[in-house]
């Protein structure tokens, strides 16, 4: 009898990570798309400061009415300042940087720089959190840096002579680099919050002050939206993104989190280089080039570097 408990209780975990594991799948899809269906509406239909302005409002007021549903927890006032702090990073200049940058830039480029996010969220819990750097953890962080820097710095170095940039941008790279280093402080910044709060109440209050952030920002873009004359697939896409790549991709987050760790949920980013960069070549919108692969390839070594955990004596 125990036998057969304990057989059904493993096959009921299994299940459950399964599960998340597919949400997580789901969600990185999500993510990689994102950088094909932004680049088709920017600029042309709507500004990048402007796409912000729709998606985090859009995504507040479903933030709202969802909380409104399943739960009343409220927040103390003296979390408000940490808050604040978390809606900077984590939407404000998260979004800003990410999307303007996409606007200029190539979704390869775009989604590799972010792949060394995890290596930001290193250095930010070193500085703030004074948590310990070990030898292979800080040769992960010079790899990463050094292939967001060929990203970011050989276009110039280069030139067009010896490889065709064209459609690329310095500049928007090193806002998503500001981007990725953005979202890494928000990391660490709400962490605090969410051991003391909801999850659903930390991300409604956060986007709810990103909100305020934002509109001085998007206002003027998001007016100049002739939403009259706009395609339907191209309404299409700005409901996708409001929806499914800000909306609930933090839902299914939170559903994940609920059964595998948050560094399980983390590594699911590295496949958005992939997947972007295969939707990218499959459409035909770019090439790859062999810097491009070199750079993810420090990116990668460096990130992995980065997350592997020393093992403890019992295991």
């Amino acid at each position: 009898m125990r036998k057969k408990r304990w057989r059904r209780s493993k096959l009921e975990s299994v299940s459950k990570t399964l599960q998340a594991h597919i949400v997580l799948f789901v969600v990185g899809a999500f993510y990689a798309v994102n950088y094909i269906v932004a680049k088709d509406i920017m600029p042309t239909y709507i500004g990048p400061s402007g796409f912000i302005f729709y998606r985090v409002f859009g995504a507040t007021i479903l933030f709202w009415l969802v909380h409104r549903f399943i739960s009343k927890e409220k927040i103390q006032r003296e979390d408000y300042p940490r808050f604040i702090q978390s809606a900077l990073f984590g939407v404000a200049m998260n979004q800003l940087f990410f999307f303007n940058g996409l606007n200029l830039t190539t979704p390869i480029n775009a989604s590799v720089i972010m792949t060394s996010n995890p290596i930001l969220v290193l250095l930010a819990s070193a500085l703030i959190l004074k948590e310990s750097i070990t030898k292979w953890k800080s040769i992960g962080v010079g790899l990463g840096v050094i292939g967001a820097l060929m990203l970011i710095v050989l276009p110039v170095v280069l030139g067009s002579g010896f490889v065709d940039w064209s459609e690329g941008d310095s500049l928007g790279d090193l806002m998503i680099f500001i981007n990725a280093l953005s979202y890494g402080l928000y990391l660490i910044s709400v962490k605090p919050l969410m051991a003391k709060y909801e999850a659903m109440t930390v991300i409604k209050w956060v986007f709810t002050f990103g909100c305020v952030m934002v509109f001085p920002f998007g206002y003027d873009q998001a007016l100049a939206v002739d939403w009259a004359n706009m395609p339907i697939d191209i309404m299409l896409g700005v409901a996708f993104v409001i929806i499914c790549v800000t909306f609930l991709v933090y839902f299914l987050n939170a559903v994940a989190l609920k059964t595998v760790s948050p560094s399980v949920v983390s590594t699911y980013i590295y496949l958005q280089p992939v997947m972007a960069g295969a939707l990218s070549v499959g459409l035909g919108m770019e090439s790859i080039h062999w810097i491009q692969v070199l750079a993810a390839g420090f990116i990668f070594t460096g990130v992995y570097l980065v997350s592997i955990r020393k093992k403890r004596p019992s295991e």
